[in-house]
């Protein structure tokens, strides 16, 4: 028996890297973020939708969307966020679904790991069968945003402030790994946590 798990997070919280670590261990990773990647490309029906949501002005020269324009415009404007949510979620959904159909095929004890920031957002933890959320304190969020997206600390304490916050998060979890030491001590609970998931996996 398979196990689809989703993996979920705020930003800065690890969950990227808790992905990986767990795609290191044999778990099959699906990122929402790539797969969202994928939907909207040139002229695919995703892609025309959000453009006549956005406009012109979010595509680069060779037509791709620029997600930093994307991104500024939708975290300034709360009604053209849940728009592109509408365009997005129910998409990126359904090719999830079709990629865990894919892997059971050739893997019918497959632990499939669905990394997606919005998870609990979106609604798509009611499709999978375990949640984990990767949490850590508000600081040390802070922190890792600046240094990875180059943000100001303003910048980034408003984009905390547009997402859910950790501790709601936490309520939907069956499982919490609290990221806020060293990359050896998340690695031990990552393992632990891969461990009592492939359990349920078989």
């Amino acid at each position: 028996m398979a196990l689809l798990v989703g993996l979920t997070g705020g930003m800065g919280s690890g969950k990227t890297t808790v992905g990986k670590l767990l795609q290191t261990l044999g778990a099959h990773v699906l990122d929402a973020d790539e797969i969202c990647r994928s939907l909207v490309e040139p002229d695919k029906p995703a892609w025309q939708e959000i453009v006549d949501l956005l406009g012109d002005g979010v595509l680069r020269d060779d037509r791709t969307l620029d997600r930093r324009k994307t991104a500024e415009i939708v975290f300034s404007d709360i009604a053209k966020k849940k728009a592109l949510e509408v365009i997005l979620h129910p998409r990126v959904m359904e090719e999830e679904q079709a990629i865990y159909k894919d892997i059971l095929k050739n893997d019918p004890e497959a632990l499939v790991i669905i990394d997606a920031a919005l998870l609990i957002e979106s609604e798509n933890y009611r499709k999978v069968d375990k949640v984990v959320v990767i949490a850590c304190d508000e600081e040390t969020q802070l922190h890792r945003i600046m240094a990875k997206k180059t943000f100001s600390r303003e910048d980034a304490q408003r984009r905390l402030k547009q997402q859910m916050p950790l501790e709601e998060k936490i309520k939907y979890a069956d499982y919490v790994i609290h990221n806020d030491s060293g990359l050896s001590e998340l690695e031990e609970k990552v393992e632990a946590l891969f461990h009592q998931l492939k359990q349920l996996a078989v």
